[in-house]
């Protein structure tokens, strides 16, 4: 009996002592908390006192935070209150300023485009012109750089930028008074008629407006006759999650389950189609490629997992862990990483990595490349582990980081030469390509008056390759020899027709080109018709 009750008080004395040990362990962890912070000021305090050279606190203090992310994961980052406004912006909708598309050759502003209906549209300011002076500060043959010239031409909404312009064919400088405006940054970045009922929208990234730019699209190719879509998601590096969801809704029945984010500290998070889709019946083509990242991969997830659409091309980029921003008192942020995204199948889109490593991370896609993943079918292998099934058909996809297409499209790695690459990368080509069509505009656009007609006939002449060969020439830029240069022509020419169309008319016409030689687009008019 003593045995008996000598066990029972150790027990009781073991469990008051569990609920004692609970409350020391969250007192204890509070306390390491607060000792751990203390360190860290401290040791800021200390070297900002005593380091033997002048230190700079605040780099001081953001190389700090940089240093404990970086032993995160590769997408919890920190940005400087400049890096945050250059980030945040493209996925804002819009910026204040003239509104023109431009680029330089030398050291010369060239117009592009005006933004239709935008502000320096509507005071006459035409592609082509050259804008050499902003409120009397010269910007051509200074060596400004180009991020101080869209400093100088942004501005606040009703402010005035008072333009010097230079146009072929006048003797004197022009001189506009351009006032300021809202100039919106569109995402989806073409939609035009592939074929009679096939469709084509390319959206280049989610952003604030992408859902209202992408239904108005869709409706705009309806009243063309549109039956089928083809969904260009190709280099897509995401964007807002709330434009993604929208977005892939329309393809959707109401309560059909989109995405979930889960996380340690994050509870599971459903995503569903809010109500019927406007696309729901017509067939449908998604087009993916190794750079299709994060809000394109949930997109893409949601219609292979409910059997919605055919997917083609390449495993997309694998990036599907949350970032929480978390705003800075000086308008910097921490993007913390707080779940993953997993697709309605369950599949988890975030490919493996290493804490810290983001090394091994980054060289993901030339392992990919090396390895033949990206060039041959018959390279890509998945455990049995990483197999899922799609919610209707119960077809095979495959888990282990990003979505794996239904139907592959190699990379052709032949059409892009070395001496291609290395012109492009010195911006030969987009320089020579400038400067013809400022040359040749008027004279363009009276032999071709449509681009339908532009399309179908126009041909790149040779003068104009002879300019960016001389070009190449003069900057030590030389094929190796006469069969690498042959074989560089075809691509060559195909992207200068689509430069020359885009800077005649607009990016539909740029891809309507461009996608007459994609083997993805192919493949998605093999299908659909």
């Amino acid at each position: 009996m003593k045995t008996i009750n000598k066990f029972l008080a150790v027990m009781a004395l073991s469990l008051m002592g569990q609920t004692v040990s609970a409350q020391m362990v969250v007192t204890n962890n509070r306390a390491n908390a607060e000792s751990q912070l203390r360190k860290l000021s401290i040791a800021e305090m200390a070297i900002k006192a005593l380091y033997v050279d002048e230190v700079d606190e605040q780099k001081l203090v953001e190389d700090a935070i940089r240093g404990m992310l970086e032993k995160l994961d590769p997408h919890s980052t920190y940005t400087t209150p400049k890096e945050t406004k250059a980030m945040t912006e493209p996925l804002n909708g819009s910026f204040e300023g003239i509104g023109v598309q431009f680029n330089m050759v030398e050291d010369t502003l060239i117009v592009v485009q005006p933004v239709i209906n935008g502000p320096s549209e509507k005071v006459g300011i035409l592609a082509g012109d050259r804008i050499v002076m902003v409120n009397d500060t010269a910007i051509a043959g200074v060596k400004m750089s180009k991020e101080e010239i869209m400093r100088r031409l942004r501005g606040p909404k009703g402010t005035i930028a008072d333009l010097r312009v230079v146009r072929t064919g006048i003797k004197d400088l022009l001189t506009f008074k351009v006032k300021r405006d809202k100039i919106p940054v569109h995402t989806v970045d073409a939609a035009y008629m592939l074929r009679p009922g096939i469709g084509y929208i390319r959206v280049g990234s989610f952003g604030a407006t992408t859902y209202d730019e992408f239904m108005e699209r869709m409706a705009l190719l309806k009243e063309q006759g549109m039956k089928d879509l083809v969904l260009d998601l190709q280099e897509n590096g995401g964007g807002y999650l709330q434009a993604a969801a929208d977005m892939a809704g329309e393809f959707l029945n109401p309560g059909d389950l989109i995405v979930y984010t889960e996380g340690r500290e994050v509870p599971r998070r459903e995503y569903k189609a809010a109500r019927n889709g406007s696309f729901r019946d017509g067939r449908l083509v998604v087009l993916v490629d190794q750079f299709t990242a994060s809000a394109s991969e949930i997109v893409t997830g949601a219609i292979q997992d409910h059997d919605r659409g055919m997917v083609v091309g390449r495993r997309t980029y694998g990036k599907g862990l949350v970032q929480r921003p978390i705003e800075l008192p000086d308008g910097s942020m921490i993007r913390l990483t707080i779940a993953h995204y997993y697709t309605p199948s369950g599949r988890c889109i975030q490919k493996p990595y290493e804490k810290g490593d983001k090394k091994s991370y980054e060289k993901d896609l030339l392992n990919r490349l090396n390895s033949g993943e990206l060039t041959n079918a018959d390279s890509i292998h998945y455990a049995d582990s990483l197999k899922f099934q799609t919610l209707k058909e119960h077809r095979t996809v495959y888990g282990g980081g990003g979505i794996m297409p239904d139907y592959f499209i190699p990379l052709d790695t032949t059409r892009y030469t070395k001496y291609h690459r290395e012109l492009a990368a010195k911006s030969i080509i987009i320089q020579q390509n400038l400067r013809y069509v400022d040359k040749n505009r008027k004279a363009l656009k009276k032999q071709y008056p449509d681009f339908a007609s532009f399309k179908a006939n126009y041909e790149i002449p040779q003068t104009f390759i002879d300019a960016i060969v001389k070009e190449g020439e003069k900057q030590k830029i030389k094929p190796k020899d006469a069969a690498e240069l042959e074989k560089t022509m075809p691509y060559l020419k195909l992207q200068l027709k689509a430069l020359v169309a885009r800077d005649l008319w607009d990016m539909n016409e740029y891809f309507s080109v461009f996608n007459e030689d994609s083997e993805a687009v192919k493949k998605a008019l093999e299908l659909l018709q």
